[in-house]
């Protein structure tokens, strides 16, 4: 069964700091690319940050020198860390892990962290 478990969500304050962790089972994790994606209210997921099975990592721009991506392949986990958060940070955020491209892409999601930045 293939399982991610997030955690590390909850409410600050602007300017504060959140490290959000995905624990993955069931996947050969090292060979996943593994992401945050995000989604608020009324819009779109969005990709936030990912990082491949080799340690490439790629983030949004609005996110740029204030998140940082990492994983650990021996503890099947991957991070996000996030600093100097703003109001527009609020959203739920998911963790992903995929590999393949098109029709033999495969996909897995977690259940889900509420982020909340707020005064």
């Amino acid at each position: 069964q293939v399982q991610l478990v997030e955690s590390g969500g909850g409410l600050v304050q602007p300017g504060g700091s959140l490290r959000l962790s995905c624990v993955s089972s069931g996947i050969l994790f090292g060979i996943y690319t593994m992401g945050w994606y995000r989604q608020a209210p009324g819009k779109r997921r969005e990709l936030v940050a990912d990082i491949s099975g080799g340690g490439t990592t790629s983030y949004v721009d609005s996110v740029k020198g204030r998140f940082t991506i990492s994983r650990d392949n021996v503890k099947n986990t991957v991070y996000l860390q996030m600093n100097s958060l703003k109001p527009e940070d609020t959203a739920v955020y998911y963790c992903n892990g995929r590999r393949g491209s098109g029709e033999i892409r495969y996909d897995y999601w977690g259940q889900g962290t509420q982020v909340t930045v707020s005064s």
